[in-house]
């Protein structure tokens, strides 16, 4: 139903009519995501080299709270939800209502993110940093990177809150909000094959 967003020709904005076809956006949007979905799998095997890598230092199940990391988990799937709500209502062409989701769907990934950064400092402050030991350093790089997707990804919806604003729900809108709800679901898989492969399984070994 997404990919269904579209507007007559003559609604499009003239300068960003003439870009490069949306299909042929589409096309390298997904190239992207393939891209990253392999640097993701590369961080995930080097995880899964360094997880019993202590060097005399804190294990998984020492150092993870895995409640904390549910709460995680939770506020990013919900940040999935209401970002469908909201290219639901971006569908419809309710400007106000697909705004409103998108807001909240900022907060959400927000939250997400300052969750992430206090559990971080949490580490660090035990000395549990990324050179204490192999699996430490495999675990800052691959929970960072996610969590540095995530950053890139609220300031992209800021970006797209401002020109759904000046510019309105027109194609080119449209389609910047479709990639970038890829995008957002993307980054969920990635974090629910991390709280899997991660947390819970560093936990419960």
């Amino acid at each position: 139903m997404l990919s269904d967003i579209s507007l007559p020709y003559s609604e499009q904005e003239p300068h960003e009519a003439q870009d490069s076809s949306p299909p042929a956006k589409e096309y390298g949007f997904w190239l992207y995501l393939m891209s990253d979905a392999v640097i993701f799998a590369l961080l995930f095997s080097t995880y899964a080299t360094m997880s019993h890598n202590y060097a005399g230092g804190p294990t998984g199940s020492e150092l993870f709270e895995l409640n904390k990391a549910f709460y995680e988990t939770l506020l990013l799937l919900l940040s999935t939800t209401t970002c469908g709500f909201a290219m639901l209502h971006v569908a419809a062409g309710d400007k106000l209502s697909a705004q409103i989701w998108f807001v909240i769907t900022f907060l959400l990934g927000f939250g997400f993110v300052s969750m992430e950064i206090n559990e971080f400092y949490g580490l660090i402050r035990q000395e549990a940093g990324p050179q204490r030991s192999g699996f430490l350093s495999a675990f800052f790089t691959l929970v960072g990177t996610h969590g540095l997707h995530v950053c890139i990804g609220l300031t992209w919806l800021l970006v797209m809150l401002v020109q759904t604003e000046v510019k309105g729900l027109t194609q080119p809108v449209r389609s910047r909000l479709y990639r970038f709800s890829l995008f957002w679901h993307f980054l969920d898989l990635v974090w629910v094959l991390i709280f899997t492969v991660v947390y819970l399984m560093g936990v419960l070994s």
